[in-house]
């Protein structure tokens, strides 16, 4: 699959408000065509408007980086609170199951609801994982393409300078809440599937029939395909996909169906 249409696929199959949130990469490729269209010619006008487009190409470079480390910072922001708020919940929720202070009916609402808050906490962090992978990948590709048509040398010198050090780049905070965020959707999970063990079948949600989950299950797909080392894979290239991203694939299989 190309990478317009991956993207593109990704765009579609992410969240409704992160949508706008991506690499603007049929506008750079347009203003690509636009550079190569008009580096051989003679007219002053076409030079000019080469110029202008070469300008506009790499002020939009600049931008999208900016674009992407807000976004990032203020996700990475919001899931350290509600990863904190979620391990007091828990613990909460595992005091009032030892000791019985509520009634079953109440209990099981209240279980029901941190499952629903894990999947979704969970999700929501390796998605922001896949749009770190997605937008630098696409930023790698647009460049080489740059290099490639232009015959310059762009890639190597914005990436090392621009990207490497960047916020939206640097992901070890939001890889090691969901490793923790695993840890806790695992015990939670199993003690749930323990308490329902005996009881007689009742109603079942499916979590992958939460927007969510399937989203996450897509990003994880992703996030292995930009890995691959099948790939075109060099310098510039992610890591090919290793035991962090199985553990999430794991983990993802682990919260089926659940008992309600």
């Amino acid at each position: 699959m190309k990478f317009g249409k991956r993207l593109q696929k990704q765009v579609e199959e992410s969240l409704p408000e992160w949508r706008d949130k991506f690499l603007a990469y049929k506008r750079l490729k347009k203003l690509l065509r636009l550079i190569v269209s008009t580096a051989s010619s003679s007219s002053p006008r076409r030079s000019r408007a080469g110029a202008a487009a070469e300008a506009a190409f790499m002020r939009l470079l600049d931008a999208e980086v900016d674009r992407f480390n807000a976004f990032f910072m203020e996700q990475e922001e919001d899931f350290v609170i509600r990863h904190r708020e979620l391990q007091e919940t828990v613990k909460k929720a595992a005091q009032d199951a030892a000791g019985r202070p509520s009634s079953e009916t109440e209990l099981s609402l209240r279980m029901r609801r941190v499952r629903k808050e894990i999947v979704d906490l969970h999700g929501e962090m390796v998605l922001l994982l896949n749009y770190s992978a997605i937008n630098y990948t696409g930023l790698a590709k647009i460049l080489k393409k740059y290099d490639k048509r232009t015959g310059r040398l762009l890639r190597l010198p914005f990436i090392e300078k621009k990207v490497l050090g960047q916020p939206f780049f640097a992901t070890e905070l939001i890889s090691r809440l969901v490793h923790e965020c695993e840890a806790t959707m695992e015990a939670v999970f199993k003690a749930s599937r323990a308490h329902h063990a005996g009881a007689s079948a009742g109603p079942r949600l499916a979590a992958a029939e939460q927007g969510i989950f399937r989203n996450t299950v897509a990003a994880l797909v992703t996030m292995g395909e930009l890995r691959s080392g099948s790939s075109t894979y060099g310098h510039f290239s992610l890591p090919p996909m290793a035991s962090p991203e199985h553990e999430l694939l794991r983990c993802v299989q682990l919260a089926g169906p659940v008992p309600i």
